[in-house]
């Protein structure tokens, strides 16, 4: 089997590593010329942590990033409020990772470039997708180099002006706001403590502001700001002077712009996920609102959730992808979404980030056409202790592109490659398990 991905940011290099390690050709091609270089989405969510510890990728992705930052709020010159999007929650057994993560995306996409490449796979710059045709058993595809390519299955995970998307001639349903907009992007600011961050605001508007989040990995901020008329000036003088007018002349001097676009509101979900041999994930199927930090993990659970099932290859098996994963990118938009009218609102609350935000709610448990994976909730973690007497987590028994069959106290042997003997009494709580009971564990940690 061979497949080519249209994209190189995290849902395309998530599902790149996830076929390159189940030993399947892939080629990952892009049309830029060069790596992005911003922070984009810089917000993990602790269930994106728990794929990349499969992934195998969590510890340079912990070691590169930081806390989420408390914020300092201040509102017409003085300082008001210290606050964070969320408190930090402590770990338990069965949720290791409780708090998001901030890592800029370039940084992200370049560990998963990393992790790809050690499977011998190279992301292939300046090679777009210019057409393609298929069959009811290949694929074949025009690359902007003049090659044509012969694959299994093709994925657009090409952002959302997909060209894939719009090739297929799939409806993407939604909205853009052109009522907002903002200025987003990187830059160094001397005057400001680069352990916190800062939101600035009149005291008349207060949620109507300019916000500084420190990146990880040097001395950069990720700033947003809203603009007023329909010229933006994305230039530093252009940002410094909106710093100026919502800290006060001589707050913070700016320097280092590496980045910077101007963002509006957009909403949007893809009608359908898959024609045929051809599939979307990522921005390409859904695009978010910042808000709450959902648009890139809910991409990097796309590719995760696809990969073994292109592997796989059943029909029955790959066409659970669509409905597992859009209607949780419907779910997830609806978040995103009462979050974005929040802020339109003036809420306070909307500086705040809930469960829902996590993604560790995730389930798959009442879709009734999934069968035959049956699918349900995500699984926990939990202490275990391995046919060597040692004590070892769930999830590291889990790593690795296989299923996994959790028995509990069993007295009979078991076939299964994968098969874990469960005695531990936590383990039986966190799971509610008698013994006797088994439990399968798909590959994208899910029950089955």
């Amino acid at each position: 089997m061979n497949v080519l991905i249209a994209g190189a940011g995290p849902t395309g290099l998530t599902l790149g590593i996830e076929l390159a390690r189940r030993g399947i050709a892939v080629r990952v091609i892009d049309k830029a010329t060069e790596f992005f270089d911003g922070s984009r989405g810089d917000g993990l969510q602790p269930r994106t942590l728990e794929v990349f510890e499969d992934l195998g990728v969590l510890d340079e992705v912990l070691k590169q990033g930081r806390s989420v930052p408390l914020m300092k709020i201040h509102l017409s010159g003085q300082l008001v409020d210290e606050r964070r999007m969320a408190e930090p929650v402590e770990p338990t057994a069965d949720i290791p990772y409780p708090n998001a993560w901030m890592l800029g995306q370039s940084r992200t996409e370049k560990i998963l470039r990393d992790k790809l490449a050690e499977y011998g796979v190279q992301v292939e710059l300046d090679t777009a997708i210019v057409g393609f045709s298929q069959t009811t058993d290949v694929v074949t595809a025009e690359l902007s180099t003049g090659e044509t390519v012969t694959a299994d299955y093709l994925v657009g995970a090409d952002g959302g002006k997909s060209f894939v998307r719009k090739q297929l001639g799939i409806a993407f349903e939604g909205t853009t706001d052109e009522s907002i907009r903002m200025l987003l992007g990187d830059v160094a600011a001397d005057g400001l403590d680069h352990e916190v961050g800062y939101w600035f605001a009149a005291k008349d508007n207060p949620m109507s502001g300019i916000a500084m989040t420190p990146l990880s990995g040097g001395d950069q901020f990720q700033f947003g700001a809203p603009l007023d008329g329909e010229d933006a000036d994305t230039s530093i003088e252009g940002l410094q002077a909106l710093v100026d007018n919502y800290a006060g002349p001589g707050t913070a001097k700016l320097r280092d712009l590496t980045w910077s676009t101007v963002w509006r509101p957009n909403v949007r979900l893809a009608e359908k996920f898959r024609v045929g041999r051809v599939f979307i994930a990522g921005d390409a199927a859904h695009v978010h609102p910042p808000t709450g930090g959902q648009g890139l993990n809910t991409g990097v659970q796309d590719a995760y959730n696809l990969g073994w099932k292109l592997a796989d290859g059943r029909e029955e098996v790959l066409a659970t992808y669509e409905t597992e994963r859009r209607t949780n990118a419907a779910r997830v938009l609806g978040i995103s979404e009462d979050l974005m009218q929040k802020h339109v609102d003036g809420d306070e609350s909307a500086l705040e980030r809930g469960e829902n935000t996590r993604q560790l709610d995730v389930s798959y448990r009442d879709l009734a056409d999934t069968r035959p994976l049956t699918s349900g909730d995500r699984a926990p973690d939990a202490p275990v202790v391995d046919a060597e007497g040692n004590k070892v987590r769930l999830f590291e028994l889990f790593r690795g592109p296989h299923e996994t069959l959790l028995r509990f106290s069993p007295t009979t042997p078991s076939t299964h490659p994968h098969a874990v003997e469960i005695t531990s009494p936590e383990a039986f709580a966190i799971y509610h398990a008698q013994p006797g009971d088994e439990i399968l564990i798909r590959p994208d940690g899910y029950l089955a």
